[in-house]
């Protein structure tokens, strides 16, 4: 079906285990853990609204609910890209990169706000799963490779 059970036949039909095919890159590992992190903030910010809501700090109510709630299931979402790329799930890779783009802009306006103790983690955390996402390893990783492609 997918492409792992490709890689699986391929790698039958040439006579080695699908288990070594190939090992998942400690760098892909380190992207997941990028990725969990930024989730938790995510949650975290999603959950200090709620609390700004329940308190009457919202401008206004619904708005306040609302951004909560988008806070918690985008939070669900980069979770649910952190523990695929766990399993170096190809499918991960765009949007593990999309969200390293988002959380570098969202530090950077953090940082011209002068709220450092979010917006220079996030740069670091957005740098980093850029570098990881990105080397070499990761690359092979996480890359496609069409079912009529000659085995490497």
């Amino acid at each position: 079906m997918g492409s792992r059970s490709g890689a699986r036949a391929r790698a039958q039909a040439n006579g080695t285990p699908a288990a070594r095919q190939q090992p998942r890159p400690l760098t892909v590992a380190g992207a997941a853990l990028v990725q969990a992190i930024q989730a938790g903030a995510v949650l975290i910010a999603a959950v200090l609204a709620g609390i700004a809501t329940s308190q009457g700090k919202s401008y206004q109510t619904p708005s306040g609910i609302a951004i909560t709630v988008i806070g918690v299931v985008t939070a669900a979402g980069l979770a649910c890209v952190a523990a695929g790329l766990v399993g170096a799930r190809r499918w991960t890779r765009t949007p593990a990169l999309l969200t390293q783009l988002f959380c570098g802009i969202v530090g950077i306006y953090l940082v011209k706000d002068q709220q450092y103790w979010w917006g220079v983690p996030l740069l670091a955390l957005s740098a980093a799963g850029f570098v990881l996402l990105l080397v070499p390893p990761s690359m092979r990783a996480l890359a496609y490779e069409p079912a009529d492609a000659p085995a490497r």
